[in-house]
């Protein structure tokens, strides 16, 4: 990429991350538990924008941790992209109308994907429920190619929805705000205090990125806010609060080699169809 498409790159990021697209995503964030077509469409849709921002994906291969229902999948590929989704539970990914090919079942934290071999890897909301994030980051780094993209966004612990569907108790602590939905909703939150989700903060993950030499930091934003609002990230303690979800967008080091891993080479044939 050039000088010139850096600066291009940078002014489309400006004008996407507007006040508008703002609260139409936290409008939408509303009404996630009753209709969660429009809400995870919409931030599929706004997630290729945003990566967009920062390479191409028509003809790149991009793995999605963590994909989940298949709104991410339709999304990419229409954009392009030779996407691949890698669940714990296959099951997920039918939620939204997608069929399993192209899928994978298998751990973040010990990716079935070989070293080097995708050009983006992509996670939506996974890394507070994951008991090692640093190990994930670590694979998510490790199969990228050289040059490569990777691309992670989390809801951070001290965010307004922290404690996801405990917030806001969960300020008090997690076992407090698991045992307070327990007892009005009489069962068990699907997001469970250091079962299914854990406390992560934004300043231990910058602190990973900065200390790994396998990475440049290319950007570290709110992911919903508008640009003139990405300041709070540049903020330790405020960001923590004021964030809601966490972007940080990382370049693998080194150049791509000749000869490079290519799509149908990914898995060794490990791929759930």
């Amino acid at each position: 990429m050039t000088a010139a498409d850096d600066r291009t790159r940078r002014a489309e990021r400006r004008r996407f991350a507007s006040l508008r697209r703002s609260v139409a995503l936290f409008r939408a964030f509303l009404v996630e538990q009753t209709d969660p077509d429009h809400f995870y469409g919409l931030l599929a849709a706004d997630s290729v924008r945003q990566v967009s921002g920062y390479t191409e994906l028509a003809g790149r291969t991009l793995l999605d941790v963590g994909g989940g229902p298949g709104y991410f999948a339709a999304a990419f590929r229409e954009a392009g992209a030779h996407y691949l989704g890698l669940d714990p539970d296959v099951g997920d990914f039918s939620a939204a109308g997608e069929s399993v090919a192209g899928m994978l079942r298998g751990s973040g934290t010990a990716l079935p994907i070989r070293t080097g071999s995708v050009d983006v890897a992509f996670s939506s909301n996974v890394v507070e429920h994951v008991a090692e994030p640093p190990r994930m980051l670590d694979e998510m780094v490790r199969v990228t190619r050289p040059g490569g993209l990777i691309f992670v966004s989390y809801t951070p612990w001290l965010s307004p929805w922290g404690g996801h569907e405990t917030a806001p108790w969960h300020y008090l602590g997690g076992t407090r705000a698991r045992r307070r939905y327990e007892r009005r909703m009489g069962r068990p939150p699907k997001n469970r205090y250091r079962e299914t989700l854990f406390p992560v903060s934004i300043s231990d993950t910058l602190r990973w990125a900065r200390g790994n030499r396998d990475v440049e930091v290319l950007d570290a934003l709110p992911r919903y806010h508008p640009w003139w609002a990405r300041w709070v990230i540049r903020v330790p303690g405020v960001r923590e609060l004021a964030a809601w979800n966490f972007v940080l967008v990382l370049r693998r080091a080194g150049e791509r080699q000749p000869g490079a891993v290519e799509k149908s080479e990914l898995t060794g044939g490990r791929v759930a169809m």
